[in-house]
């Protein structure tokens, strides 16, 4: 899909993996991509296998091969700069999570509208639909600023949604592994992600600082709230590069 391509931004010795979310594109990331390599960062964001070609696609792949996606920009990142921080919206956010508990050389996180759970009474039928349904319709472009839109898939590819479902328990049981800094916005109004998932981060996560958009849905890095996104980034950067 044009605009869902993957982002390398080359800059200076501190650098950024970036993470789009479930069913989503860089072209979420974009923005952010482009003022964190303004502000002299090394930016990457890899496009998640299965995602940015079809729904059909996105079925054969599981939260195991975003993650490996996730990590090998990382580690690519490593090869570059002398410091790496992750940065995830939505799903990217629960897969830097897991990049930081499993890799303590991660050196700061900043997530948005992270997935960590659900209290849709529906989601308990997702193993049985999986089986017998390919997709359901979708959840793009939950942004409240007016004209924007966000390219992603118009449908949900539902075994690919119950991969992720079955990785929440194990990325939030392991939440008290992470040592480096995070900062977590979190949108007041978000059509996606549901309270619980902020909730479970803060009380798995004790020294993550909780920022709320009051003016933004769930894909608040094309939202109202960006700028705020952006800006607060660099300064996390700076300031826990300085600390280091």
């Amino acid at each position: 899909m044009p605009g869902a391509e993957p982002i390398d931004l080359p800059g200076g010795p501190v650098g950024v993996v970036l993470s789009h979310g479930f069913t989503g594109t860089t072209q979420s990331m974009r923005p952010w991509a482009e003022h964190l390599a303004a502000a002299g960062f090394t930016v990457k964001a890899p496009r998640l296998p299965g995602h940015g070609t079809s729904v059909q696609d996105m079925n054969t792949t599981r939260f195991a091969d975003w993650y490996a996606e996730v990590e090998r920009s990382f580690d690519d990142l490593l090869t570059r700069c002398t410091t790496v921080f992750a940065m995830g919206l939505s799903m990217g956010g629960t897969l830097v999570l897991r990049l930081a508990e499993l890799r303590p050389e991660v050196a700061g996180l900043v997530i948005v509208n992270a997935s960590l759970a659900t209290e849709r009474k529906d989601a308990k039928l997702l193993p049985l639909l999986a089986r017998v349904v390919p997709s359901f319709p979708g959840i793009a472009s939950d942004i409240k600023k007016p004209g924007v839109t966000e390219l992603a898939y118009p449908k949900i590819a539902l075994k690919a949604a119950l991969s992720m479902q079955q990785s929440w328990p194990v990325v939030r049981a392991d939440l008290p592994k992470i040592t480096c800094p995070v900062l977590a916005f979190r949108s007041a109004v978000d059509h996606v992600v549901e309270p619980v998932s902020g909730r479970l981060l803060r009380e798995g996560c004790v020294h993550a600082e909780e920022v709320v958009l009051e003016d933004s849905y769930h894909v608040a890095t094309l939202d109202n709230d960006a700028p705020r996104i952006f800006e607060g980034s660099v300064e996390f950067i700076r300031k826990h590069t300085a600390q280091a």
